[in-house]
């Protein structure tokens, strides 16, 4: 089944792109968004809309299979690819992409994926947005030449199994963590709030006392408003490196005995701790990481440390992994460029004993959430996370529904 032809089109995003750097400066929030400067290379407003380019290929028989190209929300913050604009890029993916890829059989989902992350333009791989918005779409192309799932040609390629229930869904809250966190407990989301804690002041506490209030009040809100006793959700809250601001990044003793007083506030719920410093690149954090884990795993202190900043790329999980810098990955699917990376990365983490979370951003669109279910159900990660926006309701909605249509499909298959 050849690919004849391939047709971009502009889009948004289910949120927007955010100077992080700004705001970890101390950017004031005016509504929806922020006052003063950006300080960030590409950035016209602290915060701005998220764009996102749908790259359409059209197979022979007039199918078109298709996926969303988009940027995490905050692009060009810790070592990731700098902020993406589709009227900059669409003129890049048909000059480069277009030429290699039209006139392809749709065979062989992994060949195509490694011809066009192989792409060079003046001597550097293409932005990882382009390589993940049309690596989804020759996933599904030669999912739909061989009349199967995604999922399915995955598993197939990858020598894997498809899930018979559903991977364990990650919620996101914004900064609408109390509200939000309601919606996530009354559909009973398996891991939650997120909460968005990115600066000391307003959201940590310099001696942390802030968040540990919220995760009293998150405790007790999930046992007044779970449907069954039963219901027992991981706390997982996204820190942004604001311990590490707060208590000294390489301050091991200080940050563990911090986050024990949050792990006894969180009982009897588990605890999972995203981004505890940010050590401003990428072997000081692994470092750092790994020192933070050592201490806690000394003391016994039961909360599980998630690499995200400086964790971008494939070869970035694979150095964390083996350095147990923490105890879980965010693999964060548009930082990896290709899909096909993800689906190796979750494979890496999981064959060698570290968790391995499929996350993303809230900066995404459905179409790539889609994918991205598709390709979790084939490599069963420990969470995926609930995308695009950050109104709870969509994004777990759309992760939520396309596992429940994979699950019955397959039952009336078999």
């Amino acid at each position: 089944m050849k690919i004849v032809d391939m047709v971009c089109a502009p889009g948004r995003t289910g949120f927007f792109f955010d100077d992080q750097k700004a705001i970890k400066m101390g950017a004031k929030s005016n509504g929806a968004a922020y006052e003063g400067a950006p300080v960030t290379p590409g950035f016209k407003n602290i915060r701005q809309a998220g764009e996102s380019i749908s790259v359409m290929l059209v197979l022979e028989d007039g199918q078109v299979a298709w996926g969303d190209c988009a940027a995490v929300q905050y692009s060009g913050a810790g070592g990731r690819d700098p902020l993406f604009l589709a009227e900059d890029f669409i003129p890049v993916i048909e000059k480069y992409i277009k030429p290699v890829i039209v006139g392809k059989e749709a065979d062989n989902f992994r060949k195509l994926a490694k011809e066009m992350e192989d792409i060079l333009v003046d001597g550097k791989k293409l932005h990882t947005a382009i390589r993940y918005g049309v690596s989804q779409a020759l996933l599904d192309a030669v999912a739909k030449a061989h009349k199967c799932m995604i999922c399915e040609e995955v598993a197939a390629e990858y020598g894997t199994t498809v899930a018979t229930e559903m991977v364990p869904i990650f919620t996101q809250s914004g900064d609408n963590r109390y509200e939000n966190s309601d919606k996530m407990i009354m559909k009973g989301a398996q891991i939650l709030p997120h909460a968005l804690i990115n600066n000391v002041e307003t959201k940590l506490g310099k001696d942390g006392h802030i968040l540990k209030e919220y995760v009293a009040w998150l405790r007790d809100r999930i046992m007044e408003l779970r449907a069954e006793d039963d219901y027992m959700p991981i706390m997982h809250i996204d820190v942004y490196g604001t311990i590490g601001q707060a208590f000294g990044d390489d301050n091991f003793v200080g940050m563990a005995d911090y986050i024990a007083e949050l792990e006894e506030t969180a009982k009897p719920f588990k605890l999972r701790i995203e981004g505890p410093m940010d050590a401003g690149e990428r072997e000081k954090q692994m470092l750092d990481l790994k020192g933070l884990r050592e201490e806690m795993d000394r003391r016994g202190i039961n909360v599980e440390l998630v690499a995200d900043e400086w964790c971008n790329t494939l070869e970035d999980v694979i150095y964390f992994c083996d350095n147990k810098a923490g105890h879980m990955a965010q693999i964060k699917t548009p930082d990896l460029g290709g899909i096909n990376n993800t689906i190796e990365a979750v494979l890496y983490c999981k064959e060698h004993g570290f968790g391995a979370y499929q996350g993303g951003t809230c900066n995404e669109t459905n179409r790539s959430a889609e994918v991205c279910v598709e390709c979790a159900m084939a490599t069963q990660p420990d969470q995926i996370l609930a995308k695009p926006g950050m109104g709870v309701d969509e994004g777990y909605m759309i992760v939520y529904n396309e596992m429940s249509r994979i699950l019955a499909l397959r039952a009336a298959k078999a």
